[in-house]
């Protein structure tokens, strides 16, 4: 049996504040930003979304070339580090707490191109790291950092959800001035502590085609993509499901930070489960909690909202066990393969983007030739339109995802 060493076992508490610095970041990034310019700005929304569209396929098509670049970094990796978590601070307090020194739009598309490439360098370092680590930790290691990483990252993406309101309460400083400002605070705080562990070895070699040749990792790259879909579906809906559907938009907010906070409160249980009847099984059982979540979430109208509550936490759970299982099984299976890990967790990350900018060319354009108003006065149709696209395509994709699982052959982590 493999000896913990105390050093990996020190180094957890780091590894979650960073990965809660990552999720903090990718919050604002993707919700906070157009608002902010809309309302401060006047930029319109039809511009808006035409940059985040260019910059999302810039996004994930760039993944697999950080992911190469990671692989090649070796005793750089922690100067590589540093440098683009200060950047990334940086950025984001460009982003929002100074004028624009030219047109917002142009401003608006360069600050975000910045921290696009930041954030996607430093989750797929991170994530690649995790590999050389995870086996120091002794049997179980990759299910334990799991644990701490996505602990860390469902807590930053609760606090980053709330911080803003909590600065508009206080009237001190502009929320999202004071957000940016915060944030530079937690990134160099995070980067500064994690400095050191970036100096794990990782020795693991190989290419893309490498990856995609491995049938285990083959297999886990399609599950990852059946099963990333259904939380891109519902994370593009949800808040015209709680609008439209259940007349509760008041409620959004509270809704989407229970959610949240029940996967978070779920991870140390999935990791409980996971030792006792090993990750395969226990994900398994995760994903199914998901479908029997949406099935009930299906016929919901207009009140329903208590019962909307118990979904919310119970897919909530579901995407704990997502968030922590599935990628622990990848890097489990990266390591065995003695696979690259940067441009494996590159095209992870590269398939995960991909659903989400999938999800939102398609659900919203079908939403929209039903009929769909969301200033409210629905038909029938239009309301059926929004159950079926929030609740059933995502059971079904859920589904999917389970046979091809239950099919696949994977050690144990």
């Amino acid at each position: 049996m493999e000896a913990v060493l105390p050093r990996a076992e020190a180094f957890l508490p780091r590894y979650g504040l960073f990965a809660g610095f990552l999720a903090f970041a990718g919050l604002p990034i993707y919700i906070h930003a157009p608002k902010f310019f809309v309302d401060e700005y006047g930029v319109s929304l039809a511009a808006i979304g035409g940059v985040l569209l260019t910059l999302r396929l810039f996004d994930f098509l760039q993944d697999p070339f950080l992911g190469k670049l990671v692989d090649r970094l070796g005793s750089a990796q922690a100067p590589a580090a540093s440098a683009a978590a200060i950047l990334l601070a940086l950025s984001m307090v460009v982003l929002f707490a100074v004028t624009p020194l030219f047109d917002p739009l142009l401003w608006f598309f360069a600050v975000l191109a910045v921290l696009f490439t930041c954030f996607s360098f430093l989750t797929i370092l991170f994530y690649a790291q995790g590999i050389g680590m995870a086996p120091q930790l002794g049997p179980g290691g990759h299910i334990r950092l799991a644990a701490w990483r996505e602990s860390g990252s469902l807590t930053g993406v609760c606090f980053a959800s709330v911080l803003p309101a909590a600065l508009t309460a206080t009237g001190v400083l502009s929320p999202m001035a004071g957000f940016s400002l915060f944030f530079a605070v937690l990134a160099l705080a995070a980067a500064g502590l994690m400095h050191r562990v970036w100096s794990v070895e990782m020795t693991r070699t190989g290419s893309l085609r490498a990856v995609l040749a491995d049938p285990g990792l083959r297999r886990l790259v399609v599950v990852g993509l059946f099963n990333a879909a259904p939380i891109a579906v519902t994370s593009t809906l949800f808040l015209f499901f709680v609008d439209g559907r259940l007349q509760a938009e008041a409620l959004s907010g509270p809704l989407l930070l229970l959610f949240f906070l029940s996967a978070a409160a779920s991870v140390p249980l999935w990791s409980r489960l996971a030792d006792r009847i090993g990750p395969k099984r226990s994900l398994i059982r995760g994903m199914v909690l998901s479908v029997i979540a949406f099935a009930f979430a299906a016929p919901l109208g207009a009140g329903d909202v208590g019962i909307f509550v118990l979904v919310c936490i119970a897919s909530g759970a579901a995407l704990g066990a997502d968030m922590t299982l599935l990628p622990a099984l990848f890097s489990r299976r990266i390591e065995v393969a003695r696979i690259s890990g940067g441009q494996a967790f590159g095209l992870w990350n590269f398939c995960t983007k991909f659903t989400l900018a999938l999800a939102a060319a398609t659900v919203l354009p079908l939403l929209d030739l039903s009929g769909f108003n969301q200033s409210g006065g629905n038909t029938t149709e239009a309301l059926r339109t929004l159950s079926l696209l929030y609740a059933v395509v995502p059971c079904a994709l859920k589904i999917i995802a389970i046979g091809i699982l239950a099919g696949t052959k994977l050690e144990e982590v």
